[in-house]
């Protein structure tokens, strides 16, 4: 079986102080290794590519016991790194909370220990005819986040 901590250790060797960054290296019980990348912008196909090769030319081509697929963590997976959620600050995103509760809010901040996400939302006000556009700021610390994901508008 291939050894998972050699993989990660030359693929961030490999990509320290660029735009592009680990996100997770897993042995599959099929034997195969899947490598995850990502990106301060976006990953295109040639960089995925680029990789896979420089892996190859490392770990040997073909090598007897495994196989490796290297991609990139697109829209719809789950943010995992400070690094992923430092990217969309400022954008939509939706969330998990372990209390079942989801959500789509914009990221407003982001450290080691919470989230801050914005809402807005059509409220009535106290001695008002007319609801008003109210915005809401709530801190959520991340043991409280099943997951956070990059939210796509299809309107």
């Amino acid at each position: 079986m291939a050894d998972i901590q050699k993989i990660r250790s030359f693929i961030e060797e490999r990509l320290a102080g660029g735009e592009l960054f680990v996100v997770a290296v897993a042995a599959l019980p099929s034997g195969e290794v899947e490598v995850t990348i990502d990106s301060d912008r976006s990953v295109g196909i040639d960089a995925c590519v680029e990789l896979s090769r420089a892996l190859e030319a490392e770990f040997g081509p073909g090598d007897a016991d495994f196989a490796l697929t290297v991609g990139s963590a697109g829209v719809g997976r789950p943010l995992t790194l400070l690094r992923q959620y430092k990217k969309l600050i400022g954008k939509k995103v939706e969330v998990l909370l372990a209390t079942g509760r989801k959500m789509v809010a914009t990221l407003e901040a982001a450290d080691e220990e919470s989230i801050t996400v914005s809402r807005t939302a059509m409220k009535v006000v106290d001695g008002k005819k007319r609801r008003e556009r109210i915005t809401t700021t709530e801190r959520l610390p991340l043991e409280d986040v099943k997951w956070t994901k990059e939210y796509i508008d299809f309107k």
